[in-house]
């Protein structure tokens, strides 16, 4: 059988993908239940927890580009990109042990020391998260390849983060632990001493099989490019923006109930065990991805993300209506919303990859660092704005850890949980119709990316005013 051009074999994509597994089993408690932990456990205020986060997002999406300029311009004999990812992941597992295993200290010492070990995993894994993004658009050049890669990728995120949502029940059940501080802490130390080494050995897989493409890195006359110039080129380009401002949008909305989601179980619903949902809504965006990728290849990448966006806000809307005992219905609605769920993640994405393609085009060079670096930014930066308003909000309005909550309080957690995101997708949707790269206007960039470098001049697809000089050699 013939391999269509751009094929990426399978053992290829699961190895590639690999590190997402980790990455998700780590990270989603940092923001599902590191949170409570450390407010009902160790002792640190839910004002105080909102702000240490903020400000360790923000700092550590400032670090995103400067990491995406230094892959881009690293020169090694194992390429750009590996050795972050191999070296990286030592770092992030030496700093997962702190956050994890926190000491017993008082209130004041162990704030600091929660605010020190996010902090520095956070930069951790800005060191490891993103060349290992910016390698995947160098794998391959085709417009719907592309878009299998980042499903297996954002697909195993989905599987990390079934990990996640399932890890600490089954130590809670394996070790017949209790919902005492002391047992909790047992909980999260033996959960850090699994996934350190699947760290470690996931994100090596991944930098030892995994083969960058020859003549893809940056041009010595790049070197001497002014620094603003270089940044404005990939700040003005029109299907990025539209790109990064619907996801923006559409992550600050996905960002809140991830954060709310016990909270919400508990005080609103009368529940205990928000794991059963968490597994249900990643399970379902998992078993709908083939579906989406299917229909992503025949129409567009743009048509099926907005599909699975609508959908999802569609469900999400009813559970704001739900209140004490409705766990049934809960979970019925959380399935349906996590069908679009797989989409929401693997989509952008491969939107991305092809807007990166975009600016090789106009400018002869293959910068994906830069571009996932500001992509982590607004996707950290985002996810930021929600959790620093998410906690604080609730601390206003009267939350009490451990108690029953007032009705301004529930009603808080809905507004919260339910209405902001829903209204932050719609506006997502809106802006998405905007985005210009369909499938045809990706196929005449990547044609008239060889035809500059054969020598020849071509048109800018999405401005057929303007004609391209020829470039040498440089990119894909």
């Amino acid at each position: 059988m013939v391999k269509p051009a751009g094929y990426v074999p399978f053992g290829d994509k699961v190895v590639y993908s690999l590190p997402g597994l980790v990455l998700a089993a780590v990270g989603v408690p940092l923001y599902v239940y590191i949170p409570k932990f450390y407010t009902d456990v160790v002792g640190v205020s839910a004002t105080a927890m909102g702000g240490i986060i903020l400000a360790a997002r923000l700092a550590d999406a400032a670090s995103d580009p400067l990491i995406g300029v230094i892959s881009d311009r690293t020169r090694t004999r194992f390429g750009r990109r590996r050795p972050y990812i191999s070296l990286g992941s030592l770092t992030l597992s030496l700093f997962l042990a702190a956050l994890y295993i926190p000491p017993h200290w008082d209130q004041g010492l162990v704030t600091l020391w929660f605010a020190a070990s996010i902090l520095l995993l956070s930069l951790a894994w800005t060191v490891v998260d993103v060349p290992w993004e910016s390698l995947g658009p160098e794998i391959t050049f085709s417009y719907d390849e592309r878009t299998a890669l980042f499903s297996f990728r954002e697909g195993m995120t989905i599987a990390g983060t079934v990990v996640a949502a399932g890890t600490p029940w089954l130590i809670e059940r394996g070790l017949s632990l209790s919902e005492s501080p002391a047992d909790q802490r047992i909980k999260f130390a033996v959960f850090a001493a699994v996934f350190i080494p699947l760290t470690l050995i996931c994100c090596w897989m991944c930098a030892l099989r995994i083969r960058e493409r020859t003549g893809t890195h940056l041009e010595d006359n790049e070197g001497r490019e002014h620094f603003w110039s270089s940044w404005r080129e990939t700040l003005t380009n029109r299907p990025f923006l539209v790109l990064l401002a619907a996801y923006a949008v559409a992550a600050i909305g996905a960002n809140l109930p991830a954060t709310l989601i016990i909270y919400y179980v508990e005080y609103v619903l009368g529940g205990r065990q928000t794991e059963v949902f968490i597994l249900l809504y990643v399970c379902s965006g998992i078993a709908f991805l083939p579906l989406w990728l299917w229909i992503a290849r025949r129409v567009d990448k743009k048509r099926a993300w907005i599909a699975a966006m609508a959908i999802n806000t569609g469900a999400f809307l009813g559970i704001f209506f739900l209140g004490q005992g409705d766990l049934v219905l809960y979970a019925l609605l959380t399935a349906i919303s996590g069908t679009g769920f797989g989409a929401s993640l693997a989509l952008p994405a491969a939107m991305q990859a092809d807007v990166i393609d975009y600016d090789q085009l106009l400018h002869g060079q293959r910068r994906e660092g830069r571009f996932i670096g500001v992509w982590s930014v607004v996707r950290k930066g985002s996810s930021a704005v929600g959790l620093g308003l998410a906690l604080p909000l609730l601390d206003y309005f009267g939350y009490q850890p451990g108690q029953e909550q007032s009705q301004e309080v529930k009603m808080a957690l809905r507004v919260l949980y339910c209405l902001v995101p829903c209204l932050c997708q719609i506006g997502a949707i809106l802006i998405t119709l905007a985005y210009p790269l369909s499938r045809s206007r990706h196929q005449a960039v990547l044609e008239g990316i060889q035809r500059r470098q054969s020598g020849q001049s071509t048109l800018d697809p999405l401005n057929p005013a303007t004609r391209l000089q020829p470039t040498g050699e440089n990119g894909a």
